[in-house]
């Protein structure tokens, strides 16, 4: 059965609460359902009155025709004999047989695995995914790691703590650790605890000082470039290659420059080549191996994104649901699939491919609307456009539904920080900026209190 909303009784409070319930979760049909299982999104209640928040006893059925999986499970918390199991089971079962053509209808349908546990179930879809046991393990243990370094009481503790377990901040550490710090920014002290977590780990870790090395090779790779000005061109791009004073810099200034490194770039360097003798020669001739290496790798790396990302394309194309399939895969979607996207939206349009369009534009509305600026931010940029406090004012009364004590507190915690980041002695745009939001700030305060004083 689709997912559906349900009004559910909180287990801890008793205070009704609204959750998604759902029983089938096919992937072949629907995309986006492995996310919503695996995601917690689905069959999940979280109680805003007591911040109870736990699975529901719901049973589940899996398919996954591409992986020949049919799984199924029965929380044995509900108590129910077998042959009931089977009566609610059967549909869902049945309803995924009849959605195939009769060429996929394969043995393994008739053979469902049955689930004792829901954290085995969840192991044995991410094993079909090549993700085992012992690395949800290792995964688990990097995260009661970042829990650790959150509950140190001090720096110095968690300098105990990277010393203890300096083996375990490698690349796939750093890597998580910046995904949950991009999604700590809604939280202020959160964020800015992570933020001296990070600082702490760059300058105290080898992956850390290697990542700080790459950092600042790049800068110094933009540097020199931006100092080239307008002299940059093919000569003077191989120049600075050949003076590059390491590998490293090397690898920066090829990742900055990679449209540049093209077939005149590396006629040029040949002719050199060819000019030169001795040492200098084999100079020349170990950088072009190189830069050879080096376009290779990043070529490589650029054709398994768009190859990636045309996946994620086709996947979310063939869903049921186009739009809830892109929402459960935004956290994939990047620049890539967005050139990817555009490029399919032309060959549609010149192809006149009316269907595919409209899938197409429903992916393109979905993104539009998810990156669009919270509704916040759109009316404090109104607000700023106002000249003088009259039309502060009069915009003020014009949005009065949208003045919310939320707004306010916005409005509020922004001033907080934008005085924090200029500091006592503000430049004359920032004192200017400054002002203005300052200005914003008592209108809305001042709006705000008469509207509540006449409700």
């Amino acid at each position: 059965m689709p997912p559906h909303k349900t009004q559910i009784t909180c287990p801890q409070c008793g205070q009704p609460v609204v959750a998604i319930v759902e029983q089938l979760f096919d992937v072949s049909a629907d995309p986006a359902a492995k996310q919503r299982l695996l995601g917690g999104i689905s069959n999940v209640a979280a109680c805003r009155n007591c911040g109870f928040s736990g699975p529901l006893a719901t049973p589940i059925v899996y398919h996954d025709a591409d992986k020949e999986l049919l799984l199924t499970y029965f929380p044995p918390e509900l108590n129910l004999p077998v042959n009931e199991q089977e009566k609610i089971v059967g549909p869902l079962i049945t309803q995924v047989t009849n959605r195939l053509p009769p060429e996929k209808r394969k043995a393994y349908l008739l053979r469902p695995q049955n689930f004792l546990t829901y954290q085995s179930l969840i192991e044995r879809i991410l094993n079909a995914d090549g993700i085992t046991p012992e690395m949800i393990r290792a995964q688990q243990q990097k995260l009661a790691l970042i829990e650790r370094l959150l509950a140190a009481p001090s720096a110095e503790a968690r300098s105990e703590i990277i010393r203890s377990e300096s083996q375990a901040f490698d690349q796939e550490f750093f890597a998580l650790f910046g995904r949950l710090l991009q999604t700590s920014a809604s939280q202020e002290n959160l964020a800015r605890q992570m933020e001296a977590i990070q600082a702490q780990l760059l300058a105290e870790t080898e992956y850390g000082k290697t990542l700080m090395s790459q950092v600042n090779e790049m800068q110094e790779a933009v540097k020199t470039l931006q100092n080239a000005g307008k002299q940059l061109d093919r000569e003077k791009l191989l120049d600075i290659m050949i003076e590059a004073p390491s590998d490293e810099r090397l690898n920066a200034l090829v990742s900055l420059t990679r449209p540049a490194l093209d077939y005149l770039f590396f006629q040029s360097l040949t002719g050199r080549i060819e000019a030169a003798a001795g040492a200098e020669r084999q100079k020349l001739e170990s950088l072009r191996e190189k830069l050879l290496a080096i376009t290779s790798r990043i070529d490589r790396a650029i054709e398994e994104q768009y190859r990636q990302a045309g996946e994620l394309l086709q996947k979310i194309l063939s869903a049921q649901n186009i739009e809830e399939a892109t929402l459960a895969s935004l956290d994939e979607i990047d620049d890539v699939f967005v050139r990817v996207l555009n490029q399919a939206m032309q060959e549609a349009l010149k192809a006149k491919d009316e269907e595919k369009k409209k899938k197409l534009q429903a992916v393109i509305a979905v993104l539009q609307k998810a990156s669009a600026p919270p509704p916040e931010i759109g009316l404090l940029e109104e607000l700023l456009e106002c000249q003088n406090e009259a039309e502060l004012e009069k915009r003020l009364e014009a949005r009065a539904a949208d003045i919310t004590p939320e707004f306010a507190s916005f409005v509020s915690s922004l001033l907080a920080r934008s005085q924090e980041q200029t500091g006592e002695a503000p430049s004359g745009e920032e004192a200017e900026a400054l002002a203005r939001l300052e200005a914003i700030n008592r209108a809305v305060l001042k709006f705000s209190m008469r509207k509540n004083l006449n409700a």
